[in-house]
């Protein structure tokens, strides 16, 4: 069985839990033994593949768990809480993190389009909201088994990673999450662009009325579409993704005030607020928290 095979594959190039590099560009494998509780992360573009175990992400209040059934495609950078409850060393995850490149996934969606004839996917058609899950097909598995053939493959990952990665990418573009990813790629989504506006301008100050007039569109008609795609409102989205952004930055070692600083915040206790606010304790009670459960893991 190819999702076997996948397994295998992994288990034999990551020999400790974490995530390593495989050589091929934006291809990583991970592994977790022991359960990782949901904390606040930032998913980028890409799609998360799991060959063993579960992996679980909110957002916004909606849950999403996935296993070796389903993987997960996220082709707009999304605020979640992400975690692997459930892992242990009887049930260790092993899976597979591809970044999507939005320029490749662009070109391909339009070549897929005008050889196919398909009309491109309007914004209204765009029923799933953030994120989605998507079954394994024959052409998804079989694309991702050729790719993770090649690592440890110096000379083959030189020749043949990018065109094995296209491979994978044409599988996504083209099966269950396939209208929802080139959706999200059209270039004509204001939606998406102002997502990549977000995630990469965290640090200056951003309006919505600015994000609209960058969108072409009316502050309520931006703020409905804008909805619709993300499940929350522009002024929560920034919200979020500025403090999971900041507690990520906490949790690989910032101290709370640099971390504020690092996501735009001028004051340091206006960041502790919304902080508890949002997650319940202090950043600083959190911070323990994790400490505390990493020790303990």
């Amino acid at each position: 069985m190819i999702q076997d095979q996948i397994k295998h594959l992994i288990q034999s190039q990551i020999h400790e839990d974490g995530m390593i590099e495989t050589g091929i560009n934006g291809v990583q494998l991970f592994r977790a033994t022991s359960a990782i509780p949901c904390a606040p992360a930032i998913y980028e573009p890409s799609i998360i593949v799991i060959a063993s175990g579960a992996k679980e992400a909110t957002l916004d209040g909606r849950r999403y768990v996935y296993d070796n059934q389903q993987y997960m495609c996220c082709p707009m950078s999304m605020p979640v809480n992400a975690g692997t409850p459930t892992a242990s060393k009887n049930d260790p995850l092993y899976g597979v993190y591809i970044s999507l490149s939005p320029r490749v996934m662009n070109e391909m969606s339009i070549e897929i389009e005008t050889s196919s004839g398909l009309p491109r996917p309007q914004n209204s058609a765009l029923n799933t909201q953030g994120i989605k899950l998507a079954q394994w097909d024959a052409a998804f598995s079989d694309a991702l088994l050729r790719l993770l053939q090649l690592c440890g493959k110096t000379t083959e990952v030189a020749v043949l990673g990018d065109a094995r990665l296209r491979e994978v990418f044409y599988a996504v573009l083209t099966g269950e999450a396939g209208q929802f990813a080139r959706q999200s790629f059209n270039p004509g989504n204001a939606i998406a662009r102002s997502i990549a506006y977000v995630s990469s301008n965290l640090k200056t100050p951003i309006s919505i009325d600015d994000l609209a007039n960058r969108a072409g569109m009316s502050r309520a008609v931006f703020h409905r579409k804008f909805k619709h795609a993300t499940t929350m409102s522009p002024i929560q989205f920034v919200k979020t993704m500025r403090l999971n952004t900041a507690a990520m930055r906490i949790a690989e070692g910032m101290t709370v005030s640099e971390a504020a600083m690092d996501v735009g915040y001028i004051s340091t206790s206006q960041f502790s607020r919304e902080f508890k606010r949002s997650y319940g304790q202090s950043p600083k009670q959190w911070t323990a928290a994790q400490h505390a459960f990493a020790g303990a893991a």
